[in-house]
């Protein structure tokens, strides 16, 4: 308990340089680890309600992942062993995203946010070595050059030689949503961003 307390304590001090504006094409990715503080046991909520938010102001290409990291504690009680999961920094939130004024907004409004982890609340981003012990991996962005209403035609696995209009992208799982014909009626399908190009115009 009192290595969670010295963690969390460490992430609210937080010391880097301030964010600064999303890359250019051709930088390096725009998408930053983040980190918000929330009111005690709202983590799961303020993770299902932007998630929720994500969807119904289609920002999937730009906050990719909400996560609450937890832990698997074992605990004896009245001589019986029990593993119980546990948040690994209580009170707090961890987001992969595109930082602008939107993205900003929508977060620092959500239920439960307090405000971004930062010198005076300015958002600031996680570096890789703040991110290590967490256990995300920082390079599995993948680079697409479609998006969410493009047509892509999918090129190998189960759906090859299907076109479809992507209605949904899916970072953290590296994937894209499109809508296919199956017993007569469109369904929507996950496929992977390896098995999929941009369909010529």
């Amino acid at each position: 308990m009192a290595e969670n307390i010295e963690a969390a304590e460490a992430m609210e001090n937080v010391q880097a340089e301030p964010a600064e504006a999303p890359a250019e094409s051709g930088e390096k990715s725009r998408y930053s680890w983040y980190v918000v503080h929330t009111y005690s046991g709202y983590e799961d909520k303020v993770k299902t309600n932007i998630e929720n938010t994500i969807v119904n102001r289609h920002l999937e290409d730009k906050i990719i992942e909400v996560r609450v990291p937890v832990q698997d504690v074992v605990e004896y009680r009245d001589g019986t062993k029990k593993t119980v999961r546990r948040k690994l920094f209580p009170g707090y939130v961890l987001l992969n995203m595109d930082m602008d004024d939107e993205t900003w907004y929508v977060v620092r409004n959500t239920r439960g946010v307090t405000g971004f982890v930062g010198p005076g609340s300015k958002p600031v981003p996680l570096s890789d070595a703040e991110i290590k012990p967490l256990g995300i991996k920082t390079e599995t962005n993948m680079t697409v050059d479609f998006g969410v209403g493009d047509t892509i035609a999918v090129v190998a696995g189960v759906w090859r030689d299907t076109v479809g209009v992507v209605q949904r992208m899916d970072f953290s799982k590296q994937t894209a949503t499109i809508n296919v014909e199956l017993f007569g009626r469109e369904t929507p399908v996950e496929i992977s961003f390896t098995e999929v190009r941009k369909a010529d115009r």
